[in-house]
């Protein structure tokens, strides 16, 4: 691996986050240097030239207002004011997040940090200090709004009740149930839940109830003993007792049908499972968080879901609002890819474009943060210059972008080969939202050959 040639200082008053900081940053910069004491900073700043300073909020004990981190903030941008300083802790705080940025923050992250993410951040700060690569003065302004919670990235106000209600919420044991369009976060909302609850220390079960047949339902929730089925050569614990003590996320609630939503439902009810081909019950303890795409309400007003297992299940309710209900947050999103992918792909010094980034905020997104991280992907390898330009992404035509209102594409009398392959392509980068290798995969032809008829039929 091809070190980056900057310096980093570390000041963190945990050593565990100091030695994890070191053994992750020094596979890829050239200097990494980490301090528990930030009384010590003046003196290593006056012996080492730093490129970046990571630089951790709180230090005395049982500290939570962020007080000493903005402190030496000042300090650090006084002693060096070309340093970069990116701040971290284990607090989530949007107005300090801001007013840090404002104070001359490069960036904000908290712990516990995601490696590719905090890697990719250093880098673009590196790259800011010296001075590589071309930036606009719009990205400039984002560097200075940019916000990460918990996997998250966004400053709208949509993102904030989420960032307020998860806070609120996590140090409980109170269900949890998610809602959203595919590809708004439900995900990252369940494990930022399970990091900041009392059980962040233990299992984090995810099942994907949309991927799991009728048939094998109860085997694989709440396991099975020896032969209680023809392939049951075993003793199997299932899913619900491996989370015992931990966080359960049924993600895909509300495709169990009614008969299999009963079985779920007095299992919660009973706090205890079952195991297949056995009579004992065994007890469970369980944080559980749910999530889904489907209008539950509805469904339980048309009889498909029962309203019993809704209220069990939602104790509190978070909405994820899709992309096009918080624009702002597109650039910062945009920006965030951008940099895991130049880094990826080492195209180190990729910009956007001004006209880029108002062409990004301005599209519907239908398949929202996902369809855009795969956006910037193809962008960053395709690309061939220094700036992304709106050429280098894939838009969906007002036609095809009308099936979020639940529009079909429309053949208008031309039944010709090449208008039904270019309805086809159209159905499919519908159907799997823009991502291009599930649509290859459905269309039975190659990425490359796709992009070629993406191409072909200017789509």
């Amino acid at each position: 691996m091809r070190k980056t040639d900057c310096k980093i200082l570390v000041v963190d008053d945990e050593e565990d986050i100091l030695l994890a900081s070191r053994l992750l940053l020094k596979q890829h910069f050239a200097m990494v240097v980490t301090a528990s004491d930030p009384y010590s900073i003046p003196a290593l700043l006056q012996e080492h030239r730093f490129d970046v300073v990571l630089l951790d909020m709180n230090y005395s004990t049982g500290a939570t207002s962020s007080k000493e981190g903005l402190h030496w903030l000042k300090q650090i941008l006084k002693l060096a004011p070309a340093v970069k300083v990116i701040l971290m802790t284990a607090y989530g705080d949007i107005e300090l997040a801001v007013r840090a940025l404002k104070e001359g923050a490069t960036d904000f992250v908290l712990k516990p940090w995601q490696n590719d993410k905090l890697v990719a951040i250093l880098k673009t700060a590196c790259q800011q200090n010296r001075g590589v690569g071309k930036r606009s003065a719009e990205t400039a302004e984002q560097n200075q709004t940019s916000f990460h919670y918990a996997g998250f990235i966004g400053v709208s106000p949509a993102m904030q009740r989420v960032y307020q209600t998860i806070e609120k919420v996590a140090g409980t044991d109170a269900n949890v149930l998610i809602l959203g369009e595919n590809g708004t976060g439900k995900e990252v909302a369940a494990r930022a839940l399970h990091r900041k609850s009392k059980r962040a220390d233990k299992v984090f079960e995810k099942v994907d109830l949309g991927a799991i047949s009728e048939t094998l339902f109860e085997s694989e929730l709440f396991g099975h003993a020896k032969g209680a089925f023809t392939d049951a050569k075993e003793e199997r614990m299932g899913r619900m007792e491996a989370a015992n003590g931990g966080t359960l996320f049924l993600d895909e609630i509300g495709n169990l049908s009614l008969p299999l939503q009963v079985k779920l439902l007095s299992v919660l009810q009973n706090r205890q499972v079952i195991r297949l081909g056995t009579n004992k019950p065994r007890p469970i303890d369980i944080r559980l968080i749910c999530a889904t795409n489907m209008p539950l309400y509805d469904m339980v007003r048309d009889g498909t879901f029962r309203q019993d297992l809704l209220y069990r299940m939602n104790t509190v309710e978070i909405y994820l609002p899709p992309l096009r209900e918080r624009r702002e947050d597109i650039r910062l999103l945009a920006e965030h890819f951008l940099r895991v992918y130049s880094q990826k792909y080492e195209r180190e010094g990729l910009g956007i474009a001004p006209g880029t980034i108002r062409r990004l905020t301005e599209y519907r997104w239908p398949g929202n943060i996902r369809e855009l991280d795969h956006a910037l992907e193809r962008a960053v390898i395709l690309c061939d210059q220094q700036e992304l330009q709106p050429e280098d992404f894939y838009f969906a035509p007002d036609d095809v972008s009308a099936k979020v209102t639940g529009q079909e594409p429309v053949l208008e009398n031309d039944y010709t080969l090449e208008a039904l392959e270019k309805m086809m392509v159209q159905k499919a980068l519908v159907k799997h939202a823009g991502n291009i290798t599930h649509a290859a995969r459905e269309l039975g032809i190659t990425r490359t050959a796709l992009y070629r008829r993406i191409e072909k039929h200017g789509l």
